[in-house]
């Protein structure tokens, strides 16, 4: 008589004498039950709530299943979690705690999930302009508008402060979103070697406050000026005594940009690029340089600080601080121009303690970037591509806000997004539905419980 078994029991070597069998039976499971905490610092900053006002959604509501507010909850929520392609939420629509933070736990109709699928969210992405910030067509009929995205950004960047700070820096720069399709705007960039976008990004130390798809047949400065004026302009309608300086590479060293700094009460200091005119102007402190390194066996360096002007492009003599530096056998001479009067920043302090500090920003780009996909960019049109940009801004945002307020002063308060998302939002759990309550039981071996509970506490309390 043959024996019975169960089909779906998989079996394994056994450990201490126990056989190890695994079935996919262990009902409402997920991964991600750490979200949580993304839903909490939600509701502490209202970052979704303020991102559907920036919409208008025409559809028949009296005939929708899923709301606007589902869908730009799941789409950022999961950006934040790690679930890059709209693809994803074909399996994500049935996630318990995803949709515990869209309010969605049960599906409105027998033959729907409980969370919008690919489909439904691609109507949001895609949807085109038709009149104003609206859209229209069978299919299309949720509109965006990009400049209300554009203020909401630097809105939450302001709400983080409780007091207005003496000086803030702005970060300015330009990096390659490679696309591997034929998308609107594309075009080859000789430096990347790629065909790419441009995006200009704005940070604040952290924060984030702009994010512009761009092409990239463009020089990396272009658009800068309105960008750096809408939101200098926001910025001093709430703070009107702040003091600002504008950091970039030499990228965006050009008579335009510094020439509005000068006429808005703007500091800045910008890379600028060396030619045959600025090395000779240093060639003493270039030989004094080598000199020293002679001697000491260690690279040496020699600042100096003069007043330049170019041939033709600039408007006006300013202030440059050059570095003239030997290492490893060989001149490296550096050059920056700011606004800044030597009796506040010295040659030295100017150069290696306030411009070179603006390398911090590129593990900012990274961190949108690499873990948070805002260079996937593959919508056919920069439209939609620019919104998808804003998702992942946005969820950059959220989690931002979670490692600033929820995780002060602990060991993931300078962590990355990509590992506050492996080791507080990545968690296995068993969840529970009765009539009262949703009950999410998580992996009691979880190493990281004390800084969850903490962030929870404090998230709470920022909310209330």
């Amino acid at each position: 008589m043959p024996t019975e078994c169960i089909p779906d029991l998989f079996g394994f070597s056994s450990v201490a004498g126990r056989q190890v069998v695994a079935a996919f039976d262990g009902g409402a499971v997920t991964s991600d039950a750490g979200a949580l905490l993304l839903g909490a610092t939600d509701r502490a900053i209202g970052l979704i709530d303020r991102l559907v006002a920036c919409f208008d959604d025409g559809r028949e509501q009296g005939l929708v299943i899923h709301r606007l507010r589902a869908l730009l909850t799941q789409r950022v929520m999961a950006i934040a979690l790690g679930y890059e392609d709209v693809n994803d939420h074909d399996a994500l629509r049935f996630d318990p705690v995803l949709g515990a933070l869209a309010g969605r736990l049960e599906a409105r109709h027998a033959r729907c999930a409980p969370l919008a699928g690919k489909s439904t969210l691609n109507r949001l992405e895609h949807a085109p302009v038709v009149s104003g910030r609206g859209a229209s067509g069978r299919y299309h009929k949720i509109g965006h508008d990009g400049g209300a995205i554009e203020r909401l950004l630097v809105d939450l960047f302001l709400d983080a402060h409780e007091r207005p700070p003496k000086r803030i820096v702005l970060d300015l720069d330009a990096t390659d979103d490679p696309i591997h399709g034929h998308q609107e705007g594309r075009f080859f960039h000789g430096y990347y070697d790629c065909y790419c976008y441009l995006p200009l990004y704005i940070f604040c130390g952290r924060h984030l406050l702009a994010a512009k798809l761009r092409r990239s047949n463009i020089d990396a400065a272009a658009g800068a000026v309105d960008e750096v004026a809408r939101i200098i302009g926001q910025i001093r309608e709430r703070w009107p005594g702040v003091r600002i300086l504008l950091r970039a590479d030499s990228g965006f060293c050009r008579e335009p940009l510094m020439a509005w700094c000068e006429h808005n009460r703007v500091d800045y200091v910008f890379g600028l690029a060396r030619n045959e005119r600025l090395e000779q102007r240093i060639a003493g402190q270039m030989i004094r340089a080598e000199q020293a390194s002679t001697a000491t066996a260690v690279p040496a360096r020699v600042f100096a600080d003069f007043l330049w002007t170019t041939r033709e492009s600039w408007s006006r003599r300013r202030r440059v601080v050059a570095k003239a530096e030997w290492t490893h056998g060989a001149a490296n001479p550096r050059f920056v121009v700011s606004s800044l009067k030597p009796a506040e920043y010295g040659a030295r302090e100017l150069y290696q303690d306030l411009y070179c500090a603006r390398g911090e920003m590129e593990n900012r780009i990274k961190e949108c970037q690499l873990d948070l996909f805002a260079d996937r960019t593959s919508a056919a049109t920069m439209r939609a591509n620019q919104l998808r940009l804003w998702f992942a801004s946005l969820a950059y945002v959220l989690i931002c806000a979670l490692r600033r307020i929820g995780l002060a002063h602990t060991q993931f308060a300078a962590a990355t997004c990509g590992s506050i998302r492996l080791k507080l939002l990545k968690i296995g759990a068993q969840v529970r539905l009765s009539v009262r309550r949703v009950k999410v039981a998580m992996a009691s071996a979880h190493p990281w419980q004390p800084e969850w509970a903490l962030a929870h506490a404090r998230l709470s309390v920022a909310a209330a």
